[in-house]
């Protein structure tokens, strides 16, 4: 079976190269890498190449890359490094966050990434319409819904941070995946675990919350503060949303941004790979990468090193590759997804796309039931999923004014006149965004 990687020069691209060749039935046979820079895409062909033996072509033709594809993986970045670079610093200039899937230069990015993804979503269905398209493409929750409107079910949105997240908390808890049931929910970036249930139907979360030495072994419970409180664990994002002035702080104090830390490290990379052992070039960015993530998150909270434990289960790749072995193959397995909701979250209507546990095999991507969101979590979620579907009609009639209520509309934002002057600062300098008007 053939895989396409649609954004197939990026720097985490080896990650799912190394899953593929990890597997061992080798689901995947063929690999097709695609992207619009033939240098970024020469370079991590050199890192593949070092890796592993399992047959990769490259191409810059879209529609070459599609055809004859049994999956696609969507993992581009409309803009590049550059575009998240000016996502975060017109944000942080105004006074908000502008992280990159969050609050001012989230939407930004959605702004960016909608049209793109609904281009690559309409040439899919004309070129592979039996292909699955497995999207991480950010913000994820936000482009697979819009993709969901030309692919219907065919596409199924990952995200690795709500499995790294019921990984430490089961951990934690002592107990396997396959003995208990969780209660995941919620939209990309935007989740809650609230509920760890065993085959007697015992939560054992509340265990967990009121055991404040049990719980600081866990990232999540370093980050946040007053966790049996809230009777959940969030997604290490919503930190953005409980402390915004804080990190606002943080983030404004720091040398630079993330984005710029990281289009610093891979231009240098992406140089060093020519330069010297391509592998080797590839691991110390992408290890100092992962020791640096969300750091001023963390020394902000106090919650110390990153967990960063390379012989532990994979993060996305590991996603996107059990999603694949279950489709192909019809292995039946339960994983959190962003899909349609179904009625999962009554707070939702059934074509809104939310991050909840799915049960995956041959058929595709079905939700499975879950308790219903803890009462705190509800608004946030109902605004945030506004938000969204502002963005999407600013992007299907270009409406500078409609992007303007996206922007205002968000929690982190909430102003009219400042979202005024943010649009129109991302439209100055952003000229994927000239179609706004």
């Amino acid at each position: 079976m053939r895989l396409t990687i649609l954004g197939g020069g990026g720097f985490r691209v080896p990650l799912v190269y190394k899953a593929l060749l990890a597997d061992p039935e080798r689901t995947i046979t063929e690999v097709v890498l695609y992207d619009v820079d033939p240098g970024r895409l020469a370079a991590i062909g050199r890192v593949l190449a070092a890796l592993g033996d399992l047959p990769v072509r490259i191409t810059t033709d879209l529609d070459e890359a599609l055809t004859g594809a049994a999956f696609v993986f969507s993992a581009i970045r409309v803009g590049g490094l550059r575009g998240r670079v000016v996502d975060e610093r017109v944000a942080l200039a105004a006074g908000v966050l502008g992280q990159e899937t969050v609050g001012a230069g989230g939407i930004a990015y959605g702004l960016r990434s909608v049209p793109e993804s609904l281009r690559i979503a309409a040439r899919t269905a004309a070129v592979a319409p039996d292909a699955w398209l497995i999207n991480f493409t950010n913000p994820a929750g936000l482009v697979t819904e819009a993709m969901a409107g030309l692919l219907g079910d065919r596409v199924i949105g990952i995200c690795d941070s709500p499995t790294g997240l019921v990984d430490r908390v089961l951990r934690a808890l002592r107990v396997r995946p396959g003995d208990v049931r969780v209660d995941y929910a919620g939209l990309n970036h935007l989740g809650w675990l609230y509920g760890v249930r065993d085959a007697a139907g015992r939560d054992l979360l509340p265990g967990l919350l009121a055991d404040e030495e049990r719980l600081a072994t866990i990232e999540e419970g370093r980050l946040f503060g007053n966790l049996r409180e809230l009777g959940a664990v969030p997604n290490e994002y919503l930190h953005y949303y409980y402390d915004p002035a804080g990190t606002l702080a943080a983030l404004r104090s720091a040398g630079q941004t993330r984005g710029a830390f990281l289009r610093e490290q891979q231009e240098r990379c992406y140089r060093e790979i020519a330069s010297r052992d391509p592998l080797d070039a590839w691991l110390d960015a992408w290890r100092e990468r992962e020791a640096t993530y969300m750091a001023e998150n963390r020394e902000l909270a106090g919650a110390g090193e990153r967990e960063h434990d390379e012989s532990r289960p994979a993060g996305y790749e590991g996603v996107a590759l059990a999603v694949m072995r279950a489709l192909a193959r019809d292995e039946p397995a339960e994983l959190i997804l962003n899909v349609r909701n179904r009625g999962t979250l009554p707070i939702l209507d059934d074509d809104a796309v939310v991050e909840v546990p799915c049960t995956v095999d041959a058929r595709g991507a079905a939700p499975l039931p879950v308790a219903p969101l803890p009462d705190h979590a509800v608004d946030l979620v109902r605004a945030v999923k506004a938000t969204d579907r502002l963005i999407l009609a600013a992007v299907a009639t270009g409406s500078r004014d409609t992007a303007v209520r996206a922007m205002a509309n968000h929690p982190l934002v909430g102003d009219a006149a400042l979202a005024a002057r943010l649009v129109d600062a991302y439209r100055a300098e952003l000229p994927e965004l000239a179609y706004l008007s």
